[in-house]
C-alpha cells in the first residue's frame, strides 16, 4: 500500500520501496496550506528504532535553575566532583522563620519595562512604594502558571503585572532567567575564577513534568533571550522534568535524611517532630550487609542508601506538590547502574498551593464583596501583595492538629480603603457576613479558627489526593508500596496529615525527605551531570503527520477519496510516529526519509499531529489536533544525479525524531553529501 504525506502531488517521486511511502496535503486544503512539498522514500513502517546514547560534552560545572510558581532558586556542582551540590547563597531579605535558599518568584520592572530587581529585593521595594507610584511599575508574581493554562501559547503570549499592564511573556521570563544566569556566574567566577568561559557551564531548567511540547520550548525560548545559551549551543541547555529531578536525587538519599509518615507521632506534624525511619530500614539494611549479594548502592561507612532496601524491578511514585501543580510520576529502579524507567506517562494537575491562596481571597469576597477586592488589587496593588505576604506567613503555621485560631494582619491601607468605599468598617463587614468562623480581633486582625483554615486547604489537597488515588488504578502501577512527597506544598503539615490518611490505609509508605523544598532542585543538578540516569519514559500523546494511502473501498470512508491523475487516494491518513502511554528509550530514533517535491525547494514544511487516543485512523478524528510543524532548511543542491543515481534535485533527506527524552528532537542529514540538514520541531506557531 503506497502512502504520501498530505502536500502536493505534482512531481512527486516515490521511492521503490513496495510499502507505503510518504506526499505532504494539496495546496488546496486549508489545514496544510502552509505545507511545502516533500515526497518520502521510506515506508509507512519505520525500521526497528535504533537506540544512541547521549553524547556528552565537556561541561565543567552544571548550574540547575528551579524556576518555581512561589519561589526560585538555584544550584551547582562541578564535573570534578558531581554529588557535591552547592546551594546558592543565602537571599537578601526574607521573612522571619522561612529558610532563604529559595527567593520568591516575583520580577519588578521600572513603568519604562526596564528590569529593576527579583525575589525579595523586588518584593520589599515594591512593598514600600508610595501606592500612587506603585500603579505606574510593572509588579508580575506566580507568573510560571500562565503557561500551563494558557491553551493557545506562543511567543506573543502576554503576561498581566498586578497593576494590569501587560507584557510580552517571553520578555518577562527572560529578565527572570538572566537574574538567574547573572548571579550564578557571579557566584562561579568568586568560587572558581578559571571557569570564566560560558561554554564551560552546563544549564538545566525544570518544569512540570505535565507540561506540554509548547511550553519546554517556550522556556528555551526565555533562555536563549536571556543569553543562558545561544541557539548555535543548544545541547548546552537541558530541561528537567520536576518529578523526575525529585526521583533522581531520592534514589541518592541516605535513610537518616527521610521520614516515614507512618511512623509520625501525634502532634502538629512538623518534620521536626517525627522520627527518622532509619529504625525501619537498620534490620534490612543489616541483612544485605552480611549477604554475599548486597547491593551496590550500600556505601562502605555501612549507613546504606534507601535503595538498598528495595530490590531490581521495585517501583515508587514521586508526587511533587508544587505552587501551582501537583506533578506524578511513577518509576521503576533498574540494577546494574540504577537507571530508572517510567512506568506510566506523566499526571496531575493544577492542584498547587497558589489554590489555598485563591481561597483565601474567596473567602476575603465573600466578607468584603468581591467587587470592592477587585477594585483594591487594582488600585492599591503594593498593599495587596502585603496581605497576601501575611497570609503566606500564617499559611506556613497551619497543622491539623492545631487548636488556636490564627491572626492575619490586614494592612492599614486596606482598612481605610474598606471604610471609604463601603461606607463602614471591617468589623462591621465581618459581623454582617455569613462567615462564622472569621471574627475580628481587637488587636486590629482577622482572626481564623482551624474550620476556617482547614476550609481554605480542603479543595486544593483533595484534588491532590484524587491525582494519586487515580494514578495507583492504573494497571501499570499495581504493586507501588512507596510513595515520595516533594515539593514546596509538601512542606506542609496539612498536606502530609491528609495524604498519609488517605493513602496509608492502601498500604502505602509515604515518605518526605527532610530537604524537601530543594529536592527538586538537588537532583536537577545530578540529571544536569548524568542527563541518561532516566533511561526509558512513557509519551504522554500520540504524535505523528497526515498522509495519503491508496484508497480501499470498504475500508476507507467515501468522504476521504481523493482522485488526482487518475489515482485513487485516501486523504487524512494519521501516521503514527509514536502512541500514548507507549515506552521510548532514551536515545530510541523513529526515522523518515522525504525527498523534496520541486528542484531547488529550500524548504520542507510538514504539519505534525497529536492525540491523547493510541488509535486515531485520521488527522480529522475528534481530540486529533495539529500541535506543530517539521521543518528541514536545504542548502542548494549540487548539479547531477546523487549517490544513489536519482535525478538532480531529488535528494534523499534523512529526519531522525527522537521521543524518548524531556523535549522531542529532530536531526536530519543529506544522504547524498551526509551532510547535516538544519531541522526543527516548532510547537509555538500554531
Amino acid at each position: 500500500m503506497l502512502a504520501v504525506p498530505e502536500m502536493d502531488l505534482q512531481g512527486l517521486y516515490i521511492g521503490s520501496s513496495p510499502q507505503r511511502s510518504p506526499v505532504p496535503s494539496p495546496p488546496a486544503s486549508p489545514r496544510t496550506q502552509e505545507s511545502c512539498g516533500i515526497a518520502p522514500l521510506t515506508p509507512s513502517q519505520s525500521p526497528k528504532p535504533e537506540a544512541r546514547g547521549p553524547q556528552q560534552a565537556p561541561f565543567s560545572v552544571v548550574v540547575a535553575i528551579d524556576f518555581g510558581t512561589t519561589s526560585s532558586g538555584y544550584a551547582f556542582s562541578f564535573a570534578s566532583d558531581p554529588e557535591a551540590i552547592h546551594m546558592m547563597r543565602k537571599w537578601e531579605g526574607g521573612d522571619p522563620g522561612v529558610a532563604h535558599q529559595k527567593t520568591p518568584t516575583c520580577l519588578l520592572l521600572t513603568p519604562e519595562g526596564a528590569f529593576h530587581s527579583f525575589g525579595y529585593t523586588a518584593r520589599d521595594y515594591y512593598h514600600d512604594l508610595d501606592p500612587e507610584e506603585a500603579r505606574d511599575w510593572l509588579y508580575f508574581e506566580k507568573f510560571k502558571m500562565k503557561i500551563h493554562s494558557t491553551t493557545d501559547l506562543t511567543l506573543k503570549t502576554q503576561l498581566e503585572a498586578v497593576n494590569r499592564k501587560k507584557m510580552p511573556a517571553l520578555e518577562v521570563f527572560a529578565h527572570a532567567l538572566r537574574f538567574f544566569k547573572e548571579h550564578a556566574l557571579q557566584e562561579l567566577s568568586e568560587q572558581c575564577p578559571s571557569l570564566l568561559e560560558k561554554d564551560t557551564v552546563r544549564w538545566v531548567l525544570t518544569v512540570p513534568a505535565i507540561w506540554k511540547q509548547p511550553a519546554k520550548q517556550f522556556m528555551r525560548e526565555a533562555a536563549y533571550l536571556a543569553g543562558l545559551v545561544s541557539r548555535e549551543n543548544a545541547e548546552q541547555l537541558l530541561i528537567a522534568l520536576e518529578p523526575e529531578a525529585a526521583s533522581v536525587y531520592c534514589r541518592k538519599l541516605r535513610l537518616h535524611q527521610l521520614v516515614d509518615l507512618s511512623s509520625r507521632a501525634p502532634g502538629r506534624g512538623c518534620l521536626g517532630e517525627r522520627r527518622s525511619i532509619d529504625s525501619s530500614f537498620r534490620q534490612a539494611r543489616e541483612q544485605l550487609r552480611r549477604s554475599r549479594h548486597s547491593r551496590t548502592f550500600l556505601v562502605e561507612s555501612g549507613v546504606g542508601e534507601l535503595w538498598a532496601d528495595l530490590q531490581a524491578g521495585d517501583r515508587y511514585v514521586v508526587a511533587d506538590c508544587g505552587g501551582g501543580t501537583v506533578d506524578l510520576t511513577v518509576h521503576q529502579l533498574e540494577q546494574p547502574h540504577g537507571t530508572l524507567k517510567e512506568l506510566y506517562k506523566a499526571s496531575g494537575g493544577p492542584c498547587g498551593a497558589v489554590g489555598v491562596d485563591l481561597a483565601f481571597e474567596q473567602l476575603l469576597g465573600r466578607i468584603f464583596g468581591e467587587d470592592f477586592i477587585t477594585t483594591f488589587k487594582r488600585q492599591r496593588p503594593a498593599a495587596w501583595v502585603d496581605l497576601t505576604i501575611a497570609f503566606e506567613a500564617r499559611k506556613r503555621t497551619a497543622g491539623p492538629h492545631r487548636t488556636g485560631a490564627l491572626n492575619i494582619s490586614l494592612p492599614f491601607s486596606f482598612i481605610d480603603f474598606y471604610r471609604k468605599q463601603g461606607g463602614h468598617n471591617v468589623e462591621t463587614a465581618l459581623r454582617k457576613s455569613s462567615v462564622n468562623f472569621v471574627k475580628w480581633s481587637s488587636h486590629g486582625m482577622l482572626r481564623m479558627t482551624c474550620e476556617a483554615m482547614n476550609e481554605l486547604f480542603q479543595p486544593t489537597v483533595s484534588g491532590i489526593i484524587q491525582h494519586i488515588e487515580a494514578l495507583l488504578e492504573r494497571p501499570e502501577v499495581q504493586g507501588v508500596k512507596l510513595l515520595f512527597l516533594v515539593g514546596g506544598f509538601a512542606e506542609s503539615a496539612m498536606l502530609q496529615h491528609a495524604v498519609q490518611a488517605a493513602l496509608g490505609a492502601r498500604g502505602l509508605r509515604v515518605v518526605v525527605p527532610h530537604d524537601v523544598a530543594l529536592t527538586i532542585l538537588k537532583g536537577a543538578v545530578l540529571f544536569g551531570q548524568a542527563p541518561g540516569v532516566v533511561r526509558v519514559r512513557r509519551s504522554p500523546l500520540t504524535y505523528g503527520v497526515g498522509v495519503l494511502n491508496r484508497f480501499v473501498a470498504g475500508v476507507h470512508p467515501p468522504d476521504k477519496l481523493l482522485v488526482r491523475d487518475g489515482r485513487r487516494w485516501c486523504t487524512d491518513v494519521f501516521e503514527r510516529f509514536v502512541a500514548a502511554e507507549q515506552s521510548v528509550a532514551l536515545g530510541e530514533e523513529v526515522r523518515r526519509s522525504y525527498c523534496p517535491a520541486r528542484p531547488g525547494q529550500r524548504r520542507v514544511l510538514i504539519n505534525l499531529y497529536c492525540c491523547a487516543a493510541e488509535d486515531a485512523r485520521f488527522i480529522t478524528d475528534p481530540g486529533v489536533r495539529k500541535c506543530g510543524a517539521l521543518s528541514l532548511e536545504l542548502e542548494p543542491a549540487e548539479g547531477g544525479p546523487d549517490a544513489a543515481g536519482a535525478p538532480p534535485g531529488r535528494r534523499e533527506i534523512r529526519a531522525a525524531m527522537q521521543f524518548g527524552d524531556t523535549e522531542i528532537k529532530v536531526t536530519a542529514i543529506d544522504v547524498s553529501t551526509n551532510r547535516s540538514v538544519r531541522a526543527a520541531i516548532d510547537f509555538l506557531s500554531n
